[in-house]
């Protein structure tokens, strides 16, 4: 990215040029430290998009279908007159961090779909299968004019709460097998979801995807509903078909006209906005840190202290936050 031009940027967002688009969501996502001006420039000018689109989590262990899913679900959404932007956080590559973008392959009919947006994003450093700049990047495509937003996370891993954070209605996918499923994904994970659509209820799939639901309604009684007072649904369908399609949107709507009439949203949003300050604030520090070469050989010594059991991490890292606020000084 060699010229950046922040008020070029904005306004190829708000015409929806798809470039345009690309090149705001590559600048935010950039950790170069030339590239934070202008990104932070562009942010501030898209800040007074009104950010209505609907955002859903979507989340399941690895072989559930996603982006078979989405696929199927984008193009019901797209045929209704909607307009669906996807955020397909991929595995980062070990060696070279970047984004496999194997999800945006296996939506090629959605892809080429001009009322459509797909974004693989490497997952990076950051837990719970969703990149740092993820917030950003919803904003940017709010302000394209995309209404649904759809997350979908690199699977079930231990802090699945980060897009359940950033989201209005988090959805678990499942696929038909209901114990060794029950077995194999956390409560905690089960806690988060306000819906959960178990995939492949077709062909000879589909006696199982229906007990998998029946013993999932079962479970879910067991548990409390989410914070917000909402009682977890479970729907079956299939995204190879498109059965059942429609009524898992129908469901999300339902899930969505509550959120709105009892207030939850607003407060979602503000705890969201308040969260994901204090995320950036930890993220910032972190960078100032790794960016001043004194900083970054105390944190190696400390480290080897800390590895060998010398030193311990809480001891370390006061003095590495102490030391990086003398030098802000």
């Amino acid at each position: 990215m060699s010229v950046i031009d922040p008020v070029g940027l904005e306004r190829g967002v708000r015409g929806a040029d798809r470039q345009a688009i690309a090149r705001a969501i590559t600048l935010v996502e950039s950790s170069h430290p030339a590239h934070q001006p202008a990104a932070a420039d562009l942010l501030e000018r898209l800040a007074p998009a009104p950010g209505q689109a609907l955002r859903i989590g979507l989340s399941g262990a690895p072989g559930v279908g996603k982006s078979t899913f989405i696929e199927s679900f984008g193009t019901f959404l797209v045929d209704g007159g909607h307009r669906v932007a996807v955020l397909a956080v991929d595995p980062s590559s070990a060696v070279s961090g970047g984004s496999i973008l194997g999800d945006k392959t296996r939506m090629e009919r959605l892809a080429c779909d001009p009322r459509a947006f797909i974004r693989p994003t490497p997952s990076g450093a950051v837990s719970g299968g969703v990149g740092r700049r993820t917030p950003e990047t919803i904003r940017i495509v709010e302000a394209a004019g995309f209404d649904v937003v759809i997350v979908e996370t690199v699977g079930v891993g231990q802090s699945e709460a980060a897009v359940a954070a950033m989201t209005d209605v988090f959805v678990l996918l499942l696929a038909p097998g209901a114990g060794d499923e029950l077995q194999g994904i956390k409560r905690g994970i089960v806690e988060l979801a306000h819906l959960v659509f178990v995939n492949k209820a077709d062909g000879d799939l589909a006696g199982a995807a229906r007990r998998t639901a029946a013993e999932y309604r079962n479970a879910l009684h067991l548990l409390a509903g989410s914070d917000d007072g909402w009682n977890p649904e479970v729907h079956t369908c299939s995204a190879l078909t498109g059965s059942g399609i429609p009524e898992a949107w129908g469901r999300i709507e339902r899930y969505r006209d509550w959120y709105e009439a009892t207030g939850a949203r607003s407060r979602r949003r503000s705890a969201q906005a308040r969260g994901w300050l204090w995320s950036e604030i930890a993220g910032s520090v972190r960078a100032t840190i790794e960016s001043q070469e004194d900083l970054k050989h105390l944190v190696e010594s400390l480290e080897e202290d800390v590895a060998a059991g010398k030193t311990p991490a809480s001891a370390a890292a006061r003095r590495v936050i102490a030391a990086a606020f003398e030098t802000a000084d």
